[in-house]
């Protein structure tokens, strides 16, 4: 499946045109791979518009889709849920949806979320829970919050899927489905327009089917140029931190992983194992219930008290938890993230990036986590492995990027890559020749 650059060329070339493209892209939104992809479809618009569309712009007049918590202007933004699906429309584009229709790219419909985007699973009990894209078989967990983005990436019904990323919400889906998923630093890009799940942590960002395509996504989304340059693998110090980020770790991903490196070494890279015992204090630091709980908690309360019966029991128990929390625990929260940061930068400064599994598992089956009291505890087991290792870089303030890393025949696992903030140029960099070895 050719990635966005590629078809861009052969756009130019005149081996394809806009319009073929789009009809390729929404033959495949309406195929069964995607069922419980879109809560919204703008197939008609979308035609219009990659007929109309200039081959020199930067997306081409090519697909993206929004996850279903950006504004959409004329549209309701009801962010996965049941109980906003009648709210006003937006008077606006979100300026990430806009920056994307800007640089040419062809909006073809919202996407499935986990209500309210909370939760790296991917299950919706309003709208159906999109199945992967990897395992025709097998319906297995898409990985949340951004799930449909994702499926409609790795399907091929768009060439970049706009999502977000609070505790992994775009590598982990990014991870399950064999695509690349880039968190950059949460302030390089903007978040008015989406509606929040934690404003501390809250990421726009994206999902595609290449670390060129991630870079390009990013600079449209962030509106500047990333410096990311072509020095080989050896030119760059990497790490491994050996603790946490292996705890309960399945063997296909400890094999993946352990092959992956394997494979970059033998391309030249310096990879050096380090310890991170700062990730021991992070238990401790959210004992409260962290930002996501108290922020997203600030935000639902007053629907909570009148809609609370429509939610997801799994999403109200968690927000709820941010009922509990005092103003002091609040600002001791704030004050101890501040500090640890500044602990772990002095730790990995020595580096250019780390390399870690982006998520411990491959996907479990729909069934075994799907809706129902009777699954919680298998729901909520899954839902904590998948976003340990990812939140520990949101928990950073800092910027990481899932690339797959599988073999052919086996499920999908991610190889996450990431730094503190503003590292973003160098692991964009790293990622680059990490792709490109891993696919010699």
């Amino acid at each position: 499946m050719n990635d966005l650059h590629a078809t861009r060329l052969d756009l130019l070339a005149g081996g394809t045109d806009a319009r073929t493209e789009m009809e390729r892209a929404i033959d495949i939104s309406r195929s069964a791979v995607c069922q419980h992809v879109f809560t919204r479809t703008m197939f008609d618009e979308a035609l219009q518009a990659a007929s109309t569309s200039d081959p020199a712009s930067r997306l081409a007049g090519l697909a993206f889709t929004a996850k279903d918590l950006f504004d959409v202007e004329g549209q309701a933004t009801p962010a996965g849920s049941a109980v906003l699906a009648h709210a006003p429309a937006a008077k606006a584009d979100s300026p990430a949806v806009a920056r994307l229709r800007a640089a040419g790219g062809v909006l073809t419909g919202r996407t499935n979320m986990t209500e309210f985007a909370f939760s790296g699973v991917g299950v919706n009990p309003h709208h159906g829970t999109p199945a992967n894209a990897s395992d025709p078989a097998v319906p297995r967990i898409p990985g949340g919050s951004s799930s449909g983005a994702a499926v409609s990436v790795a399907s091929g019904a768009a060439f970049i899927g706009l999502g977000s990323d609070t505790g992994g919400s775009i590598r982990i889906p990014a991870a399950l489905n064999g695509i690349v998923g880039f968190k950059n630093t949460a302030r390089l890009t903007p978040t008015a327009g989406a509606l929040p799940l934690s404003t501390t942590l809250d990421t726009a960002c994206a999902m595609t089917r290449s670390v060129r395509d991630a870079i390009t996504a990013h600079e449209i989304l962030a509106a500047r140029r990333v410096t990311a340059g072509n020095a080989p693998l050896a030119a760059y110090r990497l790490a491994v931190v050996k603790n946490v980020f292996f705890d309960g770790i399945e063997p296909a991903v400890a094999n993946a992983f352990e092959r992956s490196l394997k494979m970059l070494r033998a391309a030249g890279a310096r990879i050096v194992e380090i310890e991170l015992p700062e990730l021991a204090e992070l238990g401790a630091i959210n004992a409260t219930g962290g930002f996501s709980a108290a922020e997203s908690y600030a935000w639902h309360r007053l629907l909570l008290e009148r809609s609370g019966a429509g939610y997801d029991p799994r999403v109200a128990q968690r927000i709820l938890r941010g009922a509990t929390m005092k103003a002091h625990e609040y600002i001791d929260l704030i004050n101890a993230r501040r500090d640890w940061i500044a602990r772990v930068e002095a730790v990995l400064a020595p580096f250019d990036a780390v390399l870690s599994p982006t998520v411990p598992i491959t996907a479990p089956s729909i069934a075994s986590v799907a809706p129902g009291a009777e699954r919680d505890e298998e729901f909520f087991r899954v839902n904590a492995l998948l976003l340990r290792n990812p939140s520990i870089v949101n928990m950073l303030d800092g910027c990481a990027i899932s690339l797959p890393c599988q073999a052919p025949g086996e499920l999908p696992v991610g190889l996450m890559l990431w730094h503190a903030a503003l590292h973003d140029d160098a692991v964009l960099a790293v990622a680059l020749q990490t792709e490109r070895a891993l696919q010699e």
